[in-house]
């Protein structure tokens, strides 16, 4: 059973702490495709026939934290509910840590993958950690506390431009970014390794939407698997616009395309504070997971038509609130309502999922940089568009089949 609120309070340093993990890993989600040339020189890329810097191979590691993730998410998942949260979380952080100061050593795309993989794998363990841990903290709101994973994540993401431009500024190397990050983790490790967790819950979270009232452990229904997959689309949505709309914007004439990280952080922190105050008032997470992907595909289309720099301002704010700010967390939320006694294990499906999402478009991105050349960015939408699209249809499974199930459990145990 769950502890009370004020029982739970000695916890709230715990969740500050886990926070703030995820902030930094909202650095290290973004921060290589801010440095896509410099790492491209660093491990001894080609020129392009117009000069510039091939870029492919960064977009290839990059999508290697995503087999990272893979590679864990069936072992991070037991390990948090078996082993505990705290082992979890540790593991995650120290080795982002690892990634940090190992991204900034090596000199090969081959090590450089290797270490992109150890991003994905700290990203596993964080994920069975956090999420489980912070919906245990706060039980009353455990989808709006879910929900500020990405608060924190956007807060980074909007934080970054302006610390990198105060770098260059400084005439510093990019290096003392991953530096003080790393040195961050480290402290943040200690914190988790020292602070108490709550008590592991096995009863099902409080969310407005599906959830698994007559208390079978593991419920495999068209809904719980949409859940699931909403995962891959989710993810796929905001990590191809994330890591491509800089060669999109320089193709459509933006001087400094990274400015687009701001405006697109912007709208995915805006988005979570609302969303948050939605569900709040009774919107069902159900709903956002319908409406916030088909908000993505009408602004994609609209990017994708109408090839003007003012259009991508407001393409990159609108797809970070539709898009990033918040649908994955949500999709977890939803699933947990389905295995509410094995959280870690739910929480390890949907990120399978968007670990899938991670390695399969981007790697599908890098091969479309490679071959299609200049018109790479445009048909790079197109692909976000359909993948998006299926997204929507997952959605919509969950939203009326997960009702149906509910009904009929709830009528079963009445009966």
């Amino acid at each position: 059973m769950a502890t009370n609120t004020n029982s739970n309070r000695k916890y709230y340093v715990t969740a500050l702490a886990l926070y703030f993990a995820y902030f930094i890993l909202g650095i290290a989600s973004s921060i290589m495709g801010q440095y896509k040339t410099d790492f491209a020189k660093a491990w001894g890329a080609t020129t392009l026939a117009n000069g510039t810097i091939d870029v492919s191979m960064v977009v290839s590691v990059i999508a290697a934290y995503g087999l990272g993730r893979l590679i864990a998410y069936p072992f991070s998942g037991p390990v948090s509910d078996k082993v505990g949260r705290r082992i979890s979380g540790f593991i995650g952080i120290a080795l982002y840590a690892v990634f940090f100061f190992g991204m900034i050593s090596v000199h090969s795309m081959w090590w450089a993958y290797a270490i992109g993989i150890v991003n994905g794998i700290a990203n596993s363990f964080l994920d069975t950690c956090v999420s489980p841990s912070v919906m245990e903290i706060f039980p009353k709101s455990a989808s709006i506390a879910n929900l500020f994973t990405k608060f924190a994540i956007t807060v980074a993401q909007f934080i970054l431009p302006f610390v990198i431009g105060l770098v260059a500024s400084a005439q510093l190397s990019y290096k003392v970014i991953f530096i003080g990050c790393g040195i961050l983790m480290i402290a943040d490790a200690i914190l988790v390794l020292i602070l108490p967790f709550p008590q592991q819950d096995k009863t099902a979270v409080k969310t407005q939407s599906t959830t698994n009232k007559g208390g079978s452990k593991h419920r495999f229904t068209p809904a719980s698997i949409a859940s699931i997959l909403i995962g891959f689309t989710s993810s796929a949505t905001f990590m191809i616009w994330l890591n491509c709309n800089q060669e999109l914007g320089a193709s459509y004439g933006i001087k400094d395309p990274s400015t687009l990280q701001s405006f697109y952080a912007v709208g995915a922190t805006v988005a979570v504070l609302l969303t948050a105050q939605f569900i709040h008032m009774g919107l069902k997470e159900t709903t956002v997971l319908v409406l916030y992907p088909s908000i993505s595909i009408v602004m994609l289309l609209l990017c994708y038509f109408i090839s003007n720099p003012v259009i991508l301002y407001i393409g990159s704010f609108v797809i970070g609130y539709a898009a990033a700010g918040g649908v994955l967390q949500l999709a977890t939320s939803t699933t947990i309502g389905f295995f509410p006694d094995s959280k870690g294990l739910a929480t390890s499906l949907v990120m399978i999922a968007s670990s899938v999402a991670n390695y399969v478009v981007l790697s599908a991105a890098a091969y479309l940089t490679k071959v299609t050349g200049a018109s790479a960015p445009r048909m790079i939408i197109l692909m976000n568009v359909v993948i998006t699209l299926i997204g929507v249809g997952l959605a919509l499974i969950v939203k009326y089949r997960g009702q149906s199930s509910a009904v009929s459990t709830a009528s079963s145990v009445e009966n």
